[in-house]
């Protein structure tokens, strides 16, 4: 029979927690009709240019500016630049199946939106609430990093204007930091001008960070061929502490990777996202990876990396030949990149809000796009003003591990949405019922309802009855590919808590690690003897992923092992987070999610 709902989910229906939003809300149709703003749509004004301008923005941060002192200091010595080529690589594997999913449903949402269509409204409802988390810290905390490196402009911290000095307060431990808020504000104004004006912006800051970094390479380059590359000629070799000192490098500066996903977020403001979005990422991390590595490969070549400084490290490379104004280039690099970064950090959050509000999970206004500049203003105001507030009274470099929970957490239910789209698709279609309930709900699938209420199907795959023998086989094969995927991530979870938990007895870690690699092992050579199911919902004909279930399956491990190693402190803080977020979505969302008027109507993949 046809589900539906009875003005909203009952309690006991758990069902309702792994309802799916149909693979056509990513085009006119259905979307038209969820976006309860109004019907006005986001400008489609983007291209690969634009993309690869904000991929690259959101990505290179300041960060780049230190962590080549850090990273080669403690871990990798002189394989700096290795280190590098294994985390580009590792990012890799997130953005090919980022690069899918965008093109088989190009909306507004990103990580959320591919969770809602291929795993269920619960799971995408935490993953847009950890990402609304992570883009408001992230902003915030690259905010609170431009009055330092405006300080040298200035002639130190003591000089600089009021408005952009740190202010100490007697009775608070950090101080205010009036800069970084209005920062946040005057980037704020700018997005809710329009998202061609916000790209074009950021690509000329863009252009001007990678002079810079060029720059860099360049004279570095010059200098090291001229004094004989002095940091590669230390008596501990090219890898001082190994192939794991190199390893766990890897693991640090994946996080320098992260903003490629900005770029999956902008898909429903792109003109042709079947073609660009996979060329905009693409673009995004080669870019990337090449400037990290020429930078990393020039730097620890200048200095041995034992005599690096962790703070400057490139400037002081410069200044160890005598050429002390170089800092000056390389703060305005680090000032350019903190610049394109908060614009790049602040930019998707309003676009997911909007999508969450559009599926009724979020109150309707915010779901309202400006009908003159084509942006969601009330949700790109609201984020920046609580940006700004977090950046002015807040220390939330504290809370930057809470920034690589929603990123690691999107990136693996991305992964996971990947091995579904193509071994477990969504058969099923919502229909708005008219009133639920009513006779007159019913009558508006009058010519097909019979046949179809024998053979309708749910999001577990539950068919009804009155099935054929090949729609028994289909529905068998299907059950097999969902039981396995859930196999494989258990069995990650297991292998990867063995690994990470130190204090457990060896042959605990063992015996753990054999079940967990075994369990991922038969399932994936399972998946592989059922084969993908071609005749998923959704475009085709755009990018796909290659090597699945392979290539998921590594993503998987590698974003859950991360994450098992953030740390406790930023565990107890995100699940605080994430225990406010289920309340709000069984109080609220649940109930008035544009699903719970929807009857499941099934469509035969045969």
């Amino acid at each position: 029979m046809i589900r539906h709902g009875h003005g909203g989910p009952s309690w006991p229906n758990l069902q309702c927690l792994v309802r799916r939003k149909p693979a056509t809300a990513s085009s006119a149709g259905w979307a038209e009709d969820a976006d309860r703003g109004g019907g006005q749509r986001l400008a489609r004004t983007l291209s690969v240019p634009h993309l690869a301008a904000i991929g690259v923005g959101s990505t290179i941060g300041a960060g780049i500016y230190v962590l080549v002192g850090t990273v080669a200091r403690e871990h990798t010595g002189p394989g700096l630049t290795l280190s590098f080529l294994i985390a580009g690589v590792a990012a890799a594997l997130s953005a090919l199946c980022y690069a899918e999913l965008s093109c088989r449903f190009p909306s507004a949402g990103s990580a959320y939106h591919y969770s809602y269509i291929c795993i269920g409204e619960s799971v995408a409802w935490l993953i847009g609430w950890a990402l609304i988390l992570e883009y408001t810290i992230g902003g915030s905390s690259v905010a609170r990093g431009m009055s330092p490196n405006l300080a040298l402009f200035f002639g130190g911290q003591d000089k600089l204007p009021f408005f952009l000095a740190q202010v100490h307060v007697k009775g608070l431990d950090t101080p205010l930091d009036p800069c970084a808020a209005i920062l946040v504000l005057i980037v704020t104004a700018l997005l809710c001008l329009g998202i061609k004006e916000s790209s074009s912006v950021e690509g000329i800051i863009t252009t001007a960070n990678i002079i810079v970094m060029l720059f860099v390479i360049c004279a570095g380059g010059w200098l090291g061929f001229r004094n004989g590359w002095v940091g590669y000629k230390v008596p501990e070799g090219y890898f001082p502490n190994g192939v794991s000192g190199v390893i766990s490098g890897s693991a640090t500066l994946f996080f320098a990777f992260i903003g490629f996903d900005t770029v999956a977020s902008m898909a429903e403001e792109v003109k042709n996202p079947r073609c660009d979005l996979p060329l905009g990422m693409g673009l995004t991390l080669s870019l990337c990876c090449f400037l990290y590595m020429m930078v990393s490969a020039v730097v620890v070549g200048l200095v041995p990396y034992h005599a690096m400084d962790p703070d400057t490290p490139i400037s002081s490379a410069f200044a160890r030949y005598g050429m002390q104004w170089a800092e000056y280039v390389v703060s305005s690099g680090a000032v350019l990149a903190l610049v394109a970064s908060l614009i790049g950090g602040i930019l998707p959050q309003p676009r997911i809000i909007m999508a969450m509000a559009r599926d009724g999970l979020l109150p309707p206004l915010f779901s309202d796009v400006n009908r003159k500049t084509q942006v969601p203003i009330l949700s790109t105001v609201l984020i920046g003003i609580c940006a700004a507030i977090l950046a002015f009274f807040m220390d939330v470099s504290q809370l930057a591990g809470m920034v690589s929970v929603g990123t690691l957490l999107a990136f693996t239910t991305v992964a996971i949405s990947v091995l579904v789209v193509r071994y477990a698709p969504p058969y099923e279609m919502p229909m708005e019922v008219a009133l639920a309930g009513s006779s007159e709900s019913l009558a508006s699938f009058s010519g097909h309802l019979e046949h179809d209420e024998q053979n309708s199907e749910d999001p577990f795959g539950n068919v009804q009855e009155a099935l054929t023998v090949i729609e028994v086989a289909s529905k068998v094969r299907r059950q097999k590919a969902i039981g396995n995927i859930v196999l494989i991530c258990v069995g990650a979870i297991i292998l990867i808590s063995a690994v990470s938990v130190s204090f457990l007895p060896f042959y605990v870690q063992t015996i753990a690690c054999t079940v967990g690699g075994l369990v991922v092992l038969s399932s994936s050579i399972v998946l592989l003897c059922i084969g993908q199911d071609k005749r998923f919902l959704g475009q085709t004909g755009g990018f796909m992923c290659p090597l699945v279930p392979l290539l998921p399956i590594c993503c998987i491990i590698f974003n859950l092992y991360l994450l098992m190693n953030l740390g406790s402190h930023t565990w107890i803080r995100v699940s605080i987070w994430l225990v406010a977020g289920a309340l709000i979505y069984f109080f609220y969302g649940l109930k008035h999610s544009s699903l719970a008027s929807m009857a499941y109507h099934r469509i035969s993949p045969l």
